[in-house]
C-alpha cells in the first residue's frame, strides 16, 4: 500500500473504538438503563445536545434508555425571579404549596419538554411524562429529622410537599418502551389523596431503576465521581466499602445521598449504579463502551 493510500490514523482510531465497543453492545442489547440528568450541564445547550445524541445512540444499539431529569437550579432561578425564598434541609428544598406549584411548572413543563425536543432533534422519539401521568408514581411524604447542635436532640422537620416514591407502576414505562419511544420523566408524584409532591431526581431515578430491573443506573453530576482523601477517583465500590468511606469522612455532603441512592438501587436489583461527571462530553458512552470506564461504579462486589 502506497503512502498516498495509507489509512487515515483518525479514521483507524474510530474503527478501533467501534471494535472495542462491540462486546459491550452485545452484552447490553435489550437491557434497560436509567439515566438521571441534572446539574449545570442542563443549562448548557451544547452539553444538552451531546447528551441527547448519547441517549439516541443507546436506543439505536438496542439498549432501552429511561431519562429522569432534575431541575434544582432552574427551580431556584424561577423562585428568585418571583421573589420566593428557599430553605433547604439535608439538601432537600422545603416546599410549601406555592413552591410546589412553581416546581411542577418548571419540571413538568419547561425542562421536560425541552429535553424531549433535544432528543427528537437528535433523531430519537421521546415522550415526556411525570409521575402523575397514568398513575406512574404513587408518592408519600418525606420525613426528616435534624439534630440540634447544642442539645443534640433530634427533632422532626416538616419539608412540606416533598415526597418519595412509594409505588411505581412499571407498565407505564413498558408501554412507552414497547412503542420504541424514550421516556423522559419529571420527578413529580402524587399520593393516594391526589396531593402533588416534588421528588428528588436522584431518588426518583433510583426507584425507577429498581422497578424496571435496570442493568445500570447512571447519576450524572458535576463531579468526576467519588474521590479518596488524596483526590484520586475510586472506580469500584461495594455497599460495605461505602459505609467505611462515610465513617472515616472520605465522603460527605451531597455525595452521601447520591451513594445512598446507588446502594438502595443495587440492593433493589439493579446490576450496578454509576456516578459520572455530566460535564465531560460523552462520559456515559466512555463508561459503557470502553474498558477503562469514566466514573465510580457501585455494585455488589
Amino acid at each position: 500500500m502506497t503512502e498516498d493510500h495509507a489509512p487515515d490514523p483518525a479514521q483507524l482510531a474510530k474503527a478501533e473504538t467501534l471494535v472495542e465497543a462491540l462486546p459491550y453492545m452485545q452484552r447490553f442489547a435489550g437491557a434497560t438503563f436509567v439515566v438521571k440528568y441534572g446539574g449545570h450541564a442542563m443549562g448548557d445547550a451544547k452539553a444538552a445536545r451531546e447528551f441527547a445524541m448519547d441517549i439516541v445512540l443507546l436506543k439505536a444499539v438496542g439498549i432501552n434508555p429511561i431519562v429522569v431529569h432534575g431541575g434544582g437550579p432552574q427551580i431556584g432561578a424561577m423562585l428568585e425571579k418571583l421573589g420566593v425564598e428557599s430553605e433547604f434541609v439535608e439538601g432537600l428544598r422545603v416546599t410549601d404549596a406555592e413552591t410546589a406549584n412553581i416546581a411542577e411548572m418548571v419540571l413538568s413543563g419547561a425542562i421536560n419538554k425541552e429535553l424531549v425536543s433535544w432528543i427528537d432533534q437528535a433523531g430519537g422519539r421521546a415522550i415526556g411524562i411525570s409521575g402523575k401521568d397514568g398513575g406512574f408514581v404513587r408518592a408519600e411524604k418525606v420525613t426528616r429529622t435534624v439534630r440540634d447542635p447544642e442539645s443534640l436532640i433530634e427533632k422532626a422537620v416538616d419539608l412540606g410537599f416533598v415526597g418519595e416514591p412509594a409505588v411505581i407502576d412499571r407498565t407505564v414505562i413498558d408501554t412507552i418502551s414497547d412503542a420504541r419511544m424514550i421516556p423522559v420523566i419529571a420527578p413529580v408524584g402524587v399520593d393516594a389523596d391526589g396531593q402533588t409532591y416534588n421528588i428528588n431526581a436522584d431518588t426518583m431515578a433510583g426507584a425507577v431503576a429498581s422497578a424496571m430491573n435496570a442493568a445500570r443506573l447512571f447519576l450524572l453530576t458535576d463531579v468526576p465521581g467519588v474521590l479518596d482523601k488524596e483526590g484520586a477517583l475510586l472506580t469500584d465500590l461495594s455497599p460495605d466499602m461505602i459505609g467505611q468511606l462515610q465513617a472515616d469522612g472520605t465522603v460527605s455532603g451531597g455525595m452521601i445521598p447520591k451513594l445512598e441512592t446507588c446502594v438502595k438501587a443495587v440492593e433493589g436489583g439493579v446490576d450496578a449504579a454509576v456516578i459520572l461527571d455530566g460535564r465531560v462530553p460523552h462520559a456515559m458512552l466512555l463508561e459503557i463502551f470502553t474498558r477503562r470506564g469514566a466514573g465510580t461504579m457501585v455494585r455488589a462486589i
